[in-house]
């Protein structure tokens, strides 16, 4: 079984690290490259850049800033934020970005994971996923950075997506984010039964979140406030999960 991964989580706008509560709040936390050294430096495994405004605003996620933080990293990142077509993930690789995560893209056009698995290979494919609880659907996928809902439930959707391709799965409850009340076990207990790696994210506040979150089945658990503001060392986080019986890089 594959060690499981720490990855901090580093929310982008206007070429800033920022972070809020239930995607709202926003405050500046720092600059992309510098924060992606330091988390380097403490032992994370890989990163997550997201551009939360670019499907917003209509556009992909900025390159500049991507071939900057890749000149300086040393461990693998994803890069996601209004990408939508296989030309932008494109773009985004070459830059220096290791995988690129779609999200409002892929749900307007399934077939773009299909063809981006296809021409990259699906180690390259990361489909973001934001969900909310709903009376109807029990998870609705919403879409523009949570902010717009779909008709689409989350676990048929999480089936369709390995079906074409995806080669990982970054699951966001937008309930929890920001809330650090810990991760949404029942969404990781429904998304367990998936061949391909699903990443937790959304509500982390302590290291035995992280603990529930691995033995619900994630293969990855992200987060971001808890690491930016230095409350939660990825080391001491190590240690801890080593010591309960989960395998963990050093």
């Amino acid at each position: 079984m594959a060690a499981k991964r720490i990855i901090p989580c580093l929310d982008v706008k206007d070429a800033r690290v920022v972070k809020g509560i239930n995607f709202k709040g926003l405050r500046d936390m720092g600059h992309p490259a510098e924060m992606g050294v330091r988390y380097g430096l403490e032992g994370a495994d890989e990163l997550v850049f997201l551009d939360i405004v670019a499907s917003e605003e209509g556009r992909t996620t900025r390159e500049a800033w991507v071939s900057e933080v890749a000149g300086t990293l040393s461990i693998p990142f994803t890069v996601g934020g209004g990408v939508a077509s296989v030309e932008g993930i494109r773009r985004l690789l070459r830059a220096g970005a290791d995988k690129v995560a779609l999200n409002t893209a892929a749900v307007a056009d399934p077939g773009l994971v299909t063809e981006a698995a296809a021409a990259f290979g699906r180690q390259c494919v990361v489909v973001a996923v934001d969900v909310a609880r709903d009376p109807k659907l029990g998870w609705r996928v919403f879409v523009k950075g949570g902010n717009v809902p779909t008709e689409r439930d989350a676990a048929s959707w999480l089936r369709e997506l390995e079906d074409r391709g995806a080669g990982e799965i970054l699951l966001t409850s937008i309930d929890r984010d920001g809330t650090e009340l810990g991760f949404d076990l029942d969404i990781l207990d429904t998304a367990n039964g998936l061949s391909i790696p699903v990443i937790a994210s959304g509500g982390a506040g302590t290291r035995e979140h992280f603990l529930e979150a691995f033995r619900h089945g994630a293969e990855g658990a992200l987060a971001a406030t808890l690491f930016h503001e230095e409350r939660l060392r990825i080391s001491e986080l190590k240690t801890y999960l080593a010591q309960e019986g989960i395998e963990v890089r050093p």
